[in-house]
């Protein structure tokens, strides 16, 4: 597959669209996550999002997910630089920091498959927060996402 000539873009210069494309669809960026107050350490667990749908991970609702989850962040060019919590192998993050997508991102492969390949996806490894109290996250920390 080609890749697309508009990859190249500041990020700034995307489109919605663009923007929106560069998403590998992981879902990742939608699990609860764990901060260490005194090292800043982020840990990710396999809780997810009420919204993430665990056999597919995708957002039952991404154009309302906003308002109807309290702390939803949306990743926009504006403010990627400062999200230190996205994976290293995210799209958004990669480009933030000047870096080429790997090859099994689908914009370069030509299929979502390849993101399930590489490990990378996290449908059928997570469950969603209705299923866990949020005093029991820690007792879902994951080690296969990387920070």
């Amino acid at each position: 597959m080609t890749r697309p000539a508009w990859l190249n873009r500041p990020l700034h210069e995307l489109t919605s669209e663009q923007w929106e494309a560069l998403c590998d669809g992981c879902g990742r960026c939608c699990l609860h996550k764990l901060e260490d107050e005194d090292t800043g350490e982020v840990v990710y667990t396999r809780v997810a999002c009420i919204l993430l749908d665990t056999g597919t991970a995708q957002c039952r609702d991404y154009s309302n997910r906003q308002s109807r989850v309290p702390g939803c962040v949306q990743i926009t060019p504006d403010n990627v630089h400062g999200l230190y919590w996205l994976p290293r192998t995210c799209a958004y993050r990669l480009r933030a920091e000047g870096r080429r997508l790997y090859d099994w991102h689908p914009l370069l492969s030509g299929s979502q498959e390849t993101v399930r390949r590489a490990g990378i996806g996290v449908m059928g490894r997570i469950i969603s927060e209705d299923e866990v109290e949020e005093d029991a996250y820690e007792d879902h920390v994951v080690r296969w996402v990387k920070s």
